[in-house]
C-alpha cells in the first residue's frame, strides 16, 4: 500500500490503517483495491482542512462539501462513485467495530456516469475479418468457427468458451447457451457459421485425444488439449484483426455488439434481439444498440392502436 505525501495524523491514519488491514487479511481483497481505497479516503482526509475533524466525528455535510468540491473541480462521475463507494464500506466498518453509531456516508448522491457505448464493426469490416483462409491451417479452421460463431448468434466469450459439443443441433442449426446466472437459452446459427463450425469439428480430433475428462465435451479446445481459455480466444481475435488489417482493437465484445447492431438495423426488432443477446432487461438492449428512449417512443406511438394521437 501506498504512503501519502503529506502524512495523515494519527486520528486519521489508525482508523485507514485498521480498515485496510481488515480487508486485506479478513476479506482478502488484492493489493490494486487495497491501493483504490487508501488513495480515496486518504485525499479526503488531507482535504478536510478542520483540524478538530476526524473519521469518528466526521459529519455527513462535510462529506457532502467534499463531494461538491469534486464536482466542481470537474472530477470524473465515476471516480466520485468510487470515492463514496469506499466512504461507505469504511463507515460500515467503524460501525460494526462500535467506533460510530452512524455512516454519514450512506445517503451521499453520486452523479450518474455516462455509460460508454461499446464499438462495433461495420458488415465490409466483418466480412473482411472473416475473409481468411482457413482450408489448410487447424487453428486458422477453429479460430473462423469461432469468429463466425461470434458473429451470427451474438455470443459472450464466456458463453462460447463454455459451449459443449451436445449444445449444439447441427439439423436445426441451434446451438444452447447457457449466460449468466446460469441462464440458458437457445440461439440460432447461420449457415456460414454453421459450415465452419462443421468445418472445425472435422479437425477436432487431432486436438481432442489427450483432453482431460472435464473437457471432452468441449466444443473449441486448444492444442495444449484441452478447453480453450477467455485470454485464448481474445489473443485469437486480435491476432486475426491485426492479420486482416484492421487498424483497431478488436476482441470478442466487439463482435457480439456488432451482431447486435446489424441485427437491429436490418429488423428493427429490439425484443427479438434482447432475446437473441440473453438481456434481461430491455434498456440493456438499447444502451447496446445506439437506441435512444425517445425513437423507441416515436415506434411505440406509430405502431400500438392505443398510442396514437387523436386528431383534433
Amino acid at each position: 500500500m501506498t504512503q501519502p505525501d503529506t502524512p495523515l495524523s494519527p486520528q486519521w491514519q489508525q482508523p485507514l490503517q485498521a480498515f485496510l488491514q481488515y480487508l486485506q487479511f479478513e476479506r482478502g481483497y488484492s493489493s490494486k483495491t487495497l491501493d483504490s481505497y487508501q488513495r480515496q479516503l486518504q485525499q479526503l482526509a488531507l482535504s478536510i482542512a478542520d483540524a478538530d475533524a476526524h473519521w469518528l466525528n466526521i459529519t455527513e455535510d462535510q462529506l457532502k462539501q467534499h463531494i461538491v468540491g469534486l464536482r466542481r473541480s470537474g472530477t470524473k462521475p465515476r471516480t466520485i462513485a468510487l470515492k463514496v463507494a469506499a466512504l461507505r464500506s469504511f463507515y460500515r466498518y467503524l460501525q460494526a467495530q462500535a467506533k460510530r453509531t452512524d455512516n454519514p456516508a450512506q445517503y451521499l448522491s453520486v452523479p450518474k456516469a455516462a455509460r460508454s457505448l461499446p464499438k462495433n464493426l461495420n458488415v465490409d469490416q466483418l466480412n473482411h475479418l472473416l475473409s481468411f483462409d482457413s482450408s489448410d491451417d487447424i487453428l486458422a479452421c477453429r479460430d473462423k468457427a469461432m469468429l463466425e460463431l461470434f458473429y451470427s448468434s451474438g455470443l459472450r466469450l464466456e458463453e462460447l468458451v463454455n459451449a459443449n459439443l451436445d449444445d449444439l443441433d447441427r439439423p436445426q442449426q441451434l446451438l444452447t447457451v447457457t449466460g449468466k446466472g446460469g441462464k440458458q437459452r437457445i440461439v440460432p446459427v447461420g449457415k456460414i457459421a454453421l459450415q465452419a463450425v462443421q468445418d472445425w469439428l472435422e479437425q477436432r480430433p487431432a486436438f481432442a485425444e489427450r483432453l482431460p475428462e472435464k473437457d471432452k465435451q468441449a466444443l473449441f479446445v486448444s492444442k495444449q488439449h484441452k478447453r480453450i481459455s477467455p485470454r485464448h480466444v481474445r489473443e485469437r481475435v486480435q491476432l486475426w484483426a491485426k492479420q486482416q488489417g484492421l487498424n483497431q482493437h478488436v476482441h470478442p465484445h466487439m463482435l457480439r455488439h456488432s451482431f447486435a447492431s446489424h441485427m437491429l438495423e436490418s429488423s428493427q426488432d429490439l425484443r427479438a434481439v434482447q432475446e437473441l443477446l440473453g438481456h434481461a432487461n430491455l434498456s440493456t438492449t438499447q444502451v447496446y444498440t445506439h437506441l435512444d428512449f425517445t425513437h423507441l417512443a416515436k415506434v411505440y406511438d406509430n405502431a400500438h392502436p392505443r398510442a396514437k394521437k387523436k386528431s383534433s
